[in-house]
């Protein structure tokens, strides 16, 4: 009877840890921590739509074999789903009333599913289909009730985004009205390739209807999903269905660098709080164009209404609020600087084309591999003496040779250990019997971890026969030391034969980590970055042809970020 008490005495100390942990994550780090779908070698969730529906968020995307919801947006909840056509790509989802709307795309004519219950799988399909087929539709309702439908989804010049209302029944009630059409002789960043190259139009496509203060923001993305420069432009009208005016400060959403890149085919909503957000596609693109992941980005309009979305840091721990926040005086990233770039690191095994550092380039198109799956392989890391304080770590599993299919999980099960001198070992973190198909975990620790040493160690066999293996390990916290020199010598050079184009150059500084490259279209909006890491140089290939741009440049390292005071204007 007495181990009976213990056993039950010790499940609520468990649980009344696990509540305060969870009670006090107020942290996400990009890529977002879900259970992303396997098809044939790779993961996939991409073409996001999320919406509020009684107090919770609902995220979709493309060919996920169900969706989520979460009354905090950290806290992930899965519904597998077989009343919808969920295995289809870019779905359009909508709430009016107490009902939600769901539109998969095709390229046959096709059915509006609804349900009043998307908390469970509980999804009918409407009466009639739509009279032409849509390719990434998404829905818009306006204030005086009317309901809209954009799709469009093309690299060709007869297929422009478009738009039709609605009527009651959720059929068009006018004939479609082109809104956007393809302009990459002019904006650099529609020019389809990795770094806008190839000279061929890009895919415009993804549209996503947000109205603000009277003003209507058409958002649209392009070139190619599977590049690190995929990004959301945006046109603005006074109406719904247009004319619609080029904003000159596209692209709105870019992240071309960091540790994961792409920041396009997107949603755009408003927290409970009324605090802005931007939903997105990531690109990985290594063992398919269409191994990809979801990010989540702070985005806000200005006083001047200019839409920006904040993608500088867009991969470091960021914190959701608990209120509304002023975005011109406060910053929801945490300060929390990654700690374990390029620091000195083992494993108990590796494959030769995929070595132990690449655990920690911040390149997520590059990764670690043990020679095994098997329980006791592990990965670990050393970092510098200045550590003071260890705040988060994020895991991500890169499932090397798993040979799983769409209905497999793989659950990771996993322990942390934290050393202060590599002899003595603790567990920080202990997913033994973990769960949860979390292939990008991501912990923020209830106390902060003072350690020089972190280890990860496999604890049981990677299903699928897959090896043990991480895109990169990354932790994140606090070090003493200086913070890098400022960047007060640097020269942008515009290519003045194809001016979509320039070229950004520094002098590289020994105490620095990386720099994050800063423009816009005025002395006061250098609203757009770019995050590199032991570069003196960016490309820049996504400009806007006859538009003055500014640039500053900020450098950081694992004490802190210096940003740059000088600006440079370049016609």
């Amino acid at each position: 009877m007495m181990n009976k008490y213990i056993v039950a005495f010790a499940s609520v100390l468990m649980l009344l840890f696990t509540a305060e942990a969870r009670a006090q994550q107020r942290t996400f780090c990009n890529p977002m921590n879900l259970n992303y779908r396997f098809w044939s070698s790779s993961r996939e969730a991409a073409d996001p739509a999320m919406i509020m529906y009684k107090g919770n968020y609902f995220l979709f995307a493309s060919r996920s074999g169900g969706y989520w919801y979460s009354v905090d947006m950290l806290d992930w909840k899965y519904v597998r789903t077989e009343t919808l056509p969920i295995l289809k790509y870019a779905p359009g989802v909508i709430a009016i009333n107490d009902t939600v709307y769901y539109l998969a795309s095709s390229r046959m004519k096709d059915y509006i599913y609804y349900t009043t219950n998307p908390f469970e799988d509980d999804w009918k399909r409407m009466d009639k289909k739509l009279p032409m087929d849509v390719w990434d539709p998404q829905f818009f309702q306006d204030d005086d009730g009317k309901v809209y439908l954009y799709w469009g989804c093309s690299n060709k010049e007869t297929e422009p985004i478009r738009v039709v209302e609605l009527d009651e029944n959720m059929q068009p009630k006018t004939e479609p009205v082109i809104c956007i059409r393809h302009n990459p002789d002019e904006y650099g960043w529609e020019v389809f390739g990795a770094k806008n190259e190839t000279g061929e139009n890009g895919y415009n496509e993804g549209p996503w209807m947000t109205k603000y203060k009277g003003k209507y923001y058409l958002q649209y993305a392009s070139n190619g999903t599977e590049f690190k420069t995929y990004a959301d432009g945006v046109y603005t009208a006074d109406s719904p269905i247009g004319p619609f005016k080029y904003e000159t400060y596209s692209p709105f959403s870019y992240k071309p660098g960091g540790f994961i890149g792409g920041a396009g085919h997107s949603a755009t909503i408003q927290d409970r709080y009324g605090n802005y957000w931007h939903v997105t596609s990531l690109s990985i693109g290594m063992r398919g164009n269409f191994e990809r992941r979801l990010g989540l980005f702070p985005a806000s309009f200005d006083k001047e209404g200019v839409l920006r979305t904040y993608t500088a840091f867009g991969d470091y721990p960021t914190i959701i609020p608990s209120g509304k926040m002023n975005p011109k005086k406060e910053s929801l990233f945490t300060g929390w600087m990654l700690l374990s770039y390029n620091k000195k690191a083992s494993a108990s095994s590796f494959l030769e084309q995929y070595p132990v550092m690449d655990a920690f380039d911040e390149n997520v198109k590059t990764w670690w591999s043990a020679k095994t799956g098997n329980k006791g392989e592990w990965l670990s890391v050393e970092l510098d003496d200045k550590v003071t304080a260890i705040k988060a770590i994020q895991i991500n599993f890169a499932d090397h040779e798993a040979l799983l299919n769409p209905d497999s999980t793989n659950i990771y099960a996993y322990r942390v250990w934290a050393s202060i001198d590599g002899k003595n070992w603790e567990v920080v973190v202990d997913k033994s019997n973990n769960a949860r198909d979390a292939c990008h975990d991501y912990i923020e620790f209830a106390k902060p971890v003072k350690a020089k040493y972190i280890k990860i160690e496999n604890v049981k066999d990677v299903p699928g026969d897959g090896k043990f293996s991480v895109f990169d390990l990354r932790i994140f916290g606090m070090q003493k030391g200086k913070k890098p020199k400022k960047i007060n010598e640097f020269e942008v050079k515009r290519d003045y034969d194809n001016s979509r184009k320039a070229l950004v150059k520094w002098t590289l500084d020994d105490s620095a980590t990386g720099y994050v490259v800063n423009y816009g279209t005025a002395s006061d909006k250098l609203y757009t970055s770019v995050m590199v890491y032991g570069q003196d140089s960016v490309q820049l290939t996504g400009l806007n042809k006859r538009v003055s741009y500014y640039f500053s440049i900020d450098a950081f390292n694992e004490a802190g970020i210096t940003n740059g005071t000088k600006k440079i204007e370049v016609e």
